[in-house]
């Protein structure tokens, strides 16, 4: 009987996994079913999941739209140096709060924690008329620097160094090895799943911004990936859903790439902190 009982507990427990992974994956999948049809096929009730004839035409007629490829362009290197900019400020800072005990350390953390509880939307203007100001509408610089630390990287981070046993940094000072040289060489190789996975998260909320591009520009200069998915709405019209998720599957595209390729990082971030 409780052979019986951990048989069906290993049962249920596998059709429960499969119903997350449906609950996670009828959005793409249906956005990919889109995507291939013609535009009577998504009009048709109920709906079909597998087109009559795919329809890759759909992604030419999206990318059309306006200039994708600046829009691409755009967004990866918005993403991408926010990233630069935030690994330069965070790990110092996290290392910082992790290892050293100084007059107001706490009260610092904890200032930067407050800021995790402030939303975009409240301290966009002052934002917007300082960079305004710097004449850094549009331009990459603008969309970049707002994001150039973030408080849930540090908190995330100092967590993280705070795993790494004191003994091994001690045997680093003892070598002589500098406090930059111990961060390079000893502290990030050691919390690397952990910064992978921050680093995908950021990538994803940066690639993925819609409010802040569209506060800071007023042309196609500086324009992002998500700004150019909006304007298939208002030039092809709202009725055209499978352009649109043509569009979508586009831009979401390179996160998925992104997250294949670090997902054994997150995994080991995840054990790492459960063991630890």
């Amino acid at each position: 009987m409780a052979r019986v009982g951990r048989m069906a507990l290993r049962v249920l427990n596998v059709l429960c996994l499969l119903l997350l992974v449906l609950v996670f994956a009828m959005p793409f999948g249906w956005m990919l079913s889109t995507s291939l049809k013609t535009l009577p096929e998504t009009m048709i009730f109920p709906p079909a999941w597998i087109p009559k004839e795919p329809v890759w035409q759909n992604y030419a007629e999206a990318w059309k739209t306006g200039p994708f490829l600046k829009y691409f362009m755009n967004s990866f290197i918005v993403a991408i140096g926010i990233l630069v900019c935030q690994a330069l400020t965070i790990i110092p800072a996290a290392y910082a709060f992790a290892r050293y005990q100084f007059a107001g350390s706490n009260l610092l953390f904890g200032v930067v924690m407050i800021t995790l509880m402030i939303p975009a939307q409240l301290i966009f203007l002052p934002v917007y008329l300082e960079l305004s100001a710097l004449k850094l509408l549009n331009t990459h610089l603008g969309l970049i620097l707002p994001f150039a630390s973030s408080a849930f990287g540090i908190f995330l981070l100092r967590q993280g160094f705070m795993q790494v046993p004191e003994e091994l940094i001690e045997a680093a000072r003892l070598d002589q090895a500098s406090e930059w040289k111990i961060i390079v060489r000893l502290m990030v190789p050691l919390v690397k799943p952990v910064l992978v996975t921050f680093a995908l998260f950021s990538f994803i909320a940066h690639w993925n911004d819609y409010f802040w591009p569209l506060v800071m520009t007023t042309n196609e200069t500086a324009r992002t990936l998500p700004l150019g998915i909006a304007k298939i709405r208002e030039v092809e019209g709202v009725a055209t859903w499978n352009v649109l998720m043509a569009g979508n599957l586009i831009l979401v595209a390179p996160i998925l790439v992104a997250f294949f390729f670090s997902q054994r990082h997150i995994i080991r971030a995840f054990v790492y902190s459960g063991v630890k």
